[in-house]
C-alpha cells in the first residue's frame, strides 16, 4: 500500500471525497490518505467546502502512514506557510473586581469634553452680552 510514501513526503494528489472530519485525497491509483479538517488551513475551518471542492490538486505532506490499518494522515496546512501574526504575545486581560466602581472622570481621555462640561460652557457664552446678535 504506502510502500512509495514516507512521512514527511509532500506530494500532489487529487481531493477525490469530502467529509464533516475531513478530506480523502488520492495520491495515486490505488492509494489515498485523509486530510482531517484541522490540517486543511491555518486558522478555523467550520466548512470544509468554503476550502476544497472535489477535483481539486492539492499539494499534501504526509503525516503519519499506518500499514497494518491501511491508513496515510495527510496535511494541506503543512504545506503552506503560516500567515504571520503581527503581535504573538496575548494582551493582559484588566481584572475585574466584583462591585468596583468606577471614578467618575480619572477615566475620562485627556482633551475630551463631557457633555456636562461643555453644557456649562455654552451656558456661559450664552449669558455673554457681548455675543448676543443684536
Amino acid at each position: 500500500m504506502a510502500t512509495n510514501y514516507e512521512v514527511g513526503n509532500v506530494l500532489t494528489g487529487k481531493v477525490t471525497g469530502i467529509q464533516p472530519y475531513g478530506a480523502f485525497v488520492a495520491l495515486d491509483e490505488e492509494t489515498q490518505g485523509l486530510v482531517h479538517i484541522s490540517e486543511i488551513t491555518h486558522g478555523f475551518v467550520k466548512d470544509i467546502n468554503d476550502h476544497l471542492k472535489l477535483g481539486d490538486e492539492v499539494n499534501v505532506k504526509v503525516l503519519s502512514i499506518d500499514e497494518e490499518k491501511g491508513k496515510i494522515s495527510l496535511s494541506i496546512r503543512a504545506t503552506e506557510e503560516a500567515p504571520k501574526q503581527e503581535n504573538t504575545q496575548a494582551k493582559p486581560k484588566k481584572a475585574r473586581r466584583q462591585g468596583s466602581v468606577k471614578p467618575a472622570q480619572a477615566d475620562a481621555p485627556t482633551g475630551f469634553n463631557t457633555l456636562k462640561d461643555k453644557l456649562e460652557e455654552w451656558i456661559e457664552q450664552s449669558e455673554r452680552e457681548d455675543l448676543i446678535k443684536k
